[in-house]
């Protein structure tokens, strides 16, 4: 078939590859420009490796996208990690209209973080979407969708590398079998079930010690890889990554209070919540680079509250 290829970073360059190997004709490249002083786009690398017309604008909202769309004469669109908003008449233009993937199970989590939030609330499953955009964000009717478990123990990383990244490019791939077959059928969201939550920024990520240790570690596995959960120690801001967490039953006793450094091991800082600790085992001071924890302690002569004078 002969795409209409929207997308960006990793993902999309992932995708794009995946359709060029399966003989797919690429008809043209749609990409975001770069900020001055971000790095090149991989999406953007590929599309000129292979020869590949590439459109880089501003907007895929004016009728200079949807010209350029037109010219394509593609049979059918696809959105892989797309940071643009773009218009009906643009999506709408390819013979069999467009195609974009979402890593959740719409019309759960609607919006640009949607793998972080449920780790961080807790849930047991997530999944992804291949849908129809719309002008509402991620409001279009679903196509295909694909449920995946998380583990009690896993990453944000886990999940979108492991499970979600080549989840979704399959699904991409058999998506477009489908609808320009004429054989997907399309289900309108549940509107009385949806949700939206926005970006996992500096704010989202803040440790509040007074929460339950659950609560905590589930953020920390949240937000590793990044942006990464964050807390001040000694008055520096410093983001955890790779954590255990253990479970004190009502009955056990806790050594400190909630936030307090209770142990430092040559691999680990252990901090006291309410219902248990967090041992985390990587670190990263603000402005520089992630480290062992126990290494970060001893270079900034920590102690445990309980060597406090």
């Amino acid at each position: 078939m002969k795409i209409a290829f929207i997308g960006h970073h990793d993902f999309g360059k992932a995708a794009l590859d995946a359709f060029i190997a399966r003989g797919d004709t690429i008809a043209g490249v749609f990409c975001a420009p770069e900020k001055p002083g971000e790095k090149p786009d991989v999406v953007r690398l590929a599309a000129q490796a292979h020869g590949l017309p590439l459109f880089q604008l501003k907007s895929l909202r004016n009728e200079a996208a949807v010209q350029a769309m037109r010219e394509l004469d593609a049979d059918l669109g696809v959105m892989a990690y797309v940071l643009q908003f773009a218009s009906q008449e643009f999506v709408n233009t390819p013979r069999h209209g467009t195609i974009q993937y979402h890593p959740s199970l719409l019309p759960l989590h609607r919006g640009p973080s949607s793998i972080n939030w449920p780790i961080s609330l807790g849930a047991t499953a997530t999944g992804l979407t291949i849908f129809r955009p719309t002008d509402g964000l991620d409001e279009g009717p679903v196509i295909l969708q694909r449920t995946v478990a998380i583990g009690p123990d896993e990453t944000l990383g886990d999940v979108y590398f492991k499970k979600l990244f080549p989840l979704g490019v399959q699904a991409l791939l058999e998506a477009s079998t489908l609808v320009v077959a004429g054989q997907h059928t399309e289900q309108p969201q549940d509107e009385s079930q949806a949700s939206y939550e926005g970006w996992f920024h500096d704010e989202e990520s803040k440790i509040h010690w007074g929460i339950h240790v659950d609560q905590i570690y589930n953020l920390i596995r949240a937000c590793n890889p990044a942006p990464g959960a964050w807390t001040r120690i000694a008055g520096e801001k410093v983001h955890l990554y790779d954590s255990r967490k253990r479970t004190i039953s009502r009955h056990g006793q806790i050594r400190g209070k909630p936030g307090e450094i209770t142990a430092i091991t040559q691999d680990a800082i252990v901090f006291d919540a309410h219902g248990g600790e967090i041992k985390v085992l990587r670190v990263r001071p603000e402005g520089g680079a992630k480290m062992n924890a126990g290494e970060f302690a001893r270079l900034r002569g920590l102690v445990t509250v309980f060597d406090k004078p």
